[in-house]
């Protein structure tokens, strides 16, 4: 019994702790009719606890979700709220709107035969009518973007090919290949994971197609123009026991071979949502650094 006491007292604590900051609201369910994508997608918007007394506009970080979660798991598993409201009351971060759209298995880009538009829908649709839908301000310096997993892949992928837009960019264990990996990844998985996105029934050197090289993150550095990309504040994080970290490493390595700046961590920890929400305030302070005046 003393027991049960005890932890019920410590729910009671940490509840009463949790009451002490003042809550943003959360709005799920929300949806976009997208004429790229030829269908509603939903998206889940997390707006800072002044937003509603103010009319101040605020920066924004559109944070993305893993393969087969959707736009509500950054708040149901990653506690993103919570942990955003206790930070920007104790002045950690600067209040700020986060949005996270459902991309389904979609890999945030335009698949093989564009039958999915997605990387199409999220730059020319979604970010548009976001900013026009909520207070938010629209030049680069206030715009980031990060994600987990397949969400880390895709922040990448925007903020690599799109460095005009984003200020920063914090992918936590980024779901990046090398060739190798690529080549290597068995059939089935290959079909089950990738085919959808890459094209099915591809096997080994067959599966570096055009399509996939464009979307390749090693390639799009190697390719792209590298002023361009030091434009962009980037921060990597990826956990020291998670099956990604590799790729997170030659990421790490490349950029450095490049004289690209960014940060990279590696953290004690797996593929998990402990993980990413023990990470999640680190990312937004760094993101946040570049929102304020220097």
């Amino acid at each position: 019994m003393k027991a049960i006491r005890f932890i019920i007292l410590l729910g009671f604590i940490a509840a009463n702790l949790y009451g002490q900051y003042s809550r943003g609201k959360v709005i799920e369910g929300q949806t976009i009719n997208s004429e790229i994508m030829g269908k509603e997608i939903r998206y889940t918007v997390y707006l800072p606890f002044d937003y509603e007394i103010s009319e101040r506009y605020y920066p924004v970080v559109y944070l993305l979700h893993g393969y087969t979660d959707n736009d509500m798991a950054w708040i149901q598993f990653g506690e993103a709220n919570m942990l955003c409201d206790k930070a920007i009351a104790e002045n950690e971060i600067p209040s700020m709107i986060l949005v996270t759209p459902d991309a389904d298995v979609s890999w945030y880009i335009n698949n093989y035969d564009n039958s999915v538009r997605y990387e199409d829908f999220f730059i020319n649709e979604f970010i548009p009518f976001i900013e026009s839908e909520f207070r938010i301000r629209k030049e680069k310096r206030f715009r980031a973007v990060s994600g987990l997993s397949m969400g880390g892949y895709g922040s990448l992928v925007y903020a690599l090919k799109h460095p005009g837009m984003f200020s920063a960019c914090a992918p936590f264990s980024a779901a990046v290949y090398s060739k190798k990996q690529i080549v290597e990844t068995p059939p089935e998985r290959w079909d089950y994971v990738f085919g959808v996105v890459f094209c099915p029934g591809l096997e080994g050197e067959s599966r570096m197609t055009d399509h996939l090289m464009s979307n390749n993150i090693f390639e799009i550095i190697k390719n792209a123009e590298l002023e361009k990309l030091k434009s962009v504040r980037m921060y990597i994080d990826c956990g020291d026991d998670d099956w990604l970290l590799t790729g997170n490493m030659e990421l790490n390595q490349l950029l450095n071979d490049l004289e690209i700046p960014h940060e990279f961590r590696v953290r004690d920890g797996k593929h998990s949502w402990t993980y990413w929400r023990t990470g999640l305030i680190d990312a937004l302070k760094f993101i946040g650094g570049g929102f304020h005046q220097q």
